[in-house]
């Protein structure tokens, strides 16, 4: 408990400097950047245009409003995907400073996560848009997106400590991080239903062994479907996210002093 009330202690101390670490990386993301933030909305769009235009050619049963169910789960993905690919690489990123000041290293990691964070927030513009162009229904229930993306939060906190720790040892864990991505969205029911086309046993490994799928339905229920989230989903992403953050931060904390003598 005192160490808990320690690493709070230290984490308030620093919050000045990790507010200027998230405004630094939102400012050199659109920096000489003509549509600056308004990227953050276009982007999503732009995506959104291109795979709908696809997948429902492809997809043999259409999807009533695609546009709004690939958002409500894309957005996801590409938070997760985009912070958790940042934070692995903060360590690295920042050992010159490391070399020359002492500064908490957890801090660059949890400063990438949060300005990802600020990014996707702002990115939901794109996903009110199409909800207003496509005549979609706005539901009450969309109050409650702020503890899905709350509970996404701690989850790519967790996996970025553990990927910025390992990175500093293993550099090609970028590499292979990369493809983990890649077949993360295909194991996710973002761009299509999960419904009886597939088999069984893969309906189980994606509700039991994807943490990705308990915050991408939130998502959905909550934005597409207009309804609450049923308690195991609900309460399921709560406990893998502070798992996650168990892991990540213990493997961080284990392995920090390590770092010097790799970067």
């Amino acid at each position: 408990m005192d160490l808990l009330r320690y690493r709070i202690r230290t984490l308030f101390k620093y919050k000045d400097l990790i507010q200027e670490l998230v405004a630094r990386d939102l400012r050199l993301k659109y920096r000489r950047s003509f549509l600056g933030y308004v990227w953050s909305v276009l982007n999503p769009l732009l995506t959104m245009i291109v795979l709908t235009i696809v997948f429902t050619n492809l997809l043999g049963k259409k999807i009533e409003n695609y546009p709004v169910y690939l958002l409500s789960g894309r957005m996801l993905y590409d938070f997760l995907k985009i912070s958790t690919t940042e934070a692995m690489k903060s360590v690295i990123n920042n050992s010159p400073l490391l070399r020359k000041v002492y500064v908490p290293k957890y801090i660059f990691t949890l400063a990438k996560v949060t300005s990802c964070m600020v990014d996707m927030v702002l990115s939901l513009g794109a996903l009110f848009i199409v909800m207003v162009v496509t005549g979609a229904k706005f539901h009450v229930t969309l109050l409650l997106l702020p503890f899905v993306i709350l509970q996404l939060y701690i989850f790519c906190c967790g996996l970025g400590f553990f990927l910025a720790q390992l990175n500093v040892f293993f550099r090609d864990v970028q590499h292979i991080y990369g493809a983990v991505l890649t077949a993360w969205l295909y194991c996710t029911p973002i761009i299509y239903q999960l419904d009886e086309r597939f088999p069984r046993w893969f309906h189980i490994f994606v509700k039991g062994f994807n943490p990705l799928y308990y915050y991408v339905a939130q998502s959905r229920d909550l934005i597409y479907y207009g309804r609450f989230p049923g308690p195991r989903v609900f309460w399921g992403g709560w406990v893998i996210a502070f798992i996650m953050l168990v892991i990540g931060v213990w493997s961080f904390q284990r392995s920090k002093d390590k770092f010097i003598l790799y970067i």
